[in-house]
């Protein structure tokens, strides 16, 4: 009988500060070459542009559609980063489902990975001449989210 392969270590990345769409679109690539990867302190991730045109993208997306058929749009930071790599991957085919399934976000630093050395994504690394960006925790608030 073939023996299983160990499966590798997960790829923890620490958001902070991290552009979203860079860092989702980087994400989505190593889960779909079949790696767990889990994100922390995703309502420290950034999106770039005007507050009023961020905002706007955001509220008009959970207008959208109705409470009983969707299309559900999220409030909760985690939830948007989730959202956002899933928006990346091909989610109705089962390779995309699964490699959506690999993926864990996490608000802050969870106990149980407080040890771990998180991977730096130096290409989601805004521009320094950035001005204009809202945290995810920003937006999640003005969308309503009920944070601590």
């Amino acid at each position: 009988m073939p023996e299983v392969p160990e499966p590798e270590d997960p790829m923890v990345i620490d958001a902070s500060g991290l552009v979203l769409g860079r860092a989702a679109s980087l994400i989505a690539k190593r889960l779909l070459q079949g790696q767990k990867v889990i994100v922390i302190n995703a309502e420290k991730s950034v999106v770039t542009g005007s507050r009023s045109e961020v905002l706007a993208h955001y509220t008009a997306a959970r207008a959208r559609g109705s409470v009983r058929s969707g299309p559900h749009y999220p409030r909760y930071p985690d939830r948007i980063f989730r959202r956002t790599v899933r928006g990346m991957l091909p989610h109705r085919k089962s390779h995309g489902r699964t490699a959506f399934e690999r993926l864990e976000v996490h608000m802050g630093v969870p106990d149980e990975l407080r040890s771990a050395s998180p991977v730096s994504l130096d290409r989601a690394r805004p521009r320094p001449s950035l001005e204009a960006a809202l945290t995810l925790e920003d937006i999640a608030r003005l969308l309503g989210a009920r944070l601590l």
